[in-house]
């Protein structure tokens, strides 16, 4: 398996929990609400599995790697331009979570704040999963060998495991704070 095939597939769930952001959207509008534990469910989704776990091994393993390449100038803009599209998801998914905040707080005015946030995230990745699907990832391993790739994809793997241990660490934490304070 290449490297960028563990990635790939990370983008068909990523492509599955966009579609059920995007109906959960249509039905929001029509009942007129906003359904703050899917907007929860998302959010978590967003930043601990797209962000974290895939964003994070783009940037921290594959980009960095490519990085210390002598790749085009090409390569290097695009690079640039999806690590910027990294920035822009974590700041919508921020804003969504401050606008469903609001929401919850009772602020009538952060229900459209909260569809239009999660419309551009909705909008946001298929764009961003094509560009790297297909323009990206695939000439990306040209700069690799076959050792350089296999020892990439095995770092994915470690990376992966200890994504589930931080993220329920956090969990913990935050249950543990919540509980000294009552």
């Amino acid at each position: 398996m290449l490297p960028i095939e563990a990635l790939m597939q990370e983008h068909r769930l990523i492509d599955r929990m966009i579609s059920q952001m995007r109906k959960e959207l249509l039905i929001m509008k029509s009942t007129n609400e906003v359904n703050s534990k899917f907007i929860d469910i998302a959010v978590d989704f967003v930043r601990v599995y797209a962000d974290r776990c895939h964003h994070g091994k783009e940037e921290g393993i594959l980009f960095r790697e490519l990085s210390i390449k002598p790749i085009s100038s090409e390569y290097t803009l695009m690079m640039r331009e999806l690590i910027d599209e990294h920035v822009y998801a974590r700041r919508t998914t921020g804003s969504l979570v401050k606008a469903k905040d609001r929401y919850v707080k009772g602020d009538d005015e952060a229900r459209s704040d909260v569809w239009k946030l999660l419309n551009d995230l909705v909008e946001f990745y298929p764009r961003h999963i094509e560009k790297e699907d297909k323009k990206f990832f695939y000439s990306s391993m040209s700069y690799f060998s076959q050792s350089e790739q296999e020892t990439m994809l095995n770092e994915f793997w470690d990376f992966d495991r200890k994504i589930v241990h931080e993220h329920y660490a956090k969990v913990l934490d935050a249950l543990e704070k919540t509980n000294t304070e009552v």
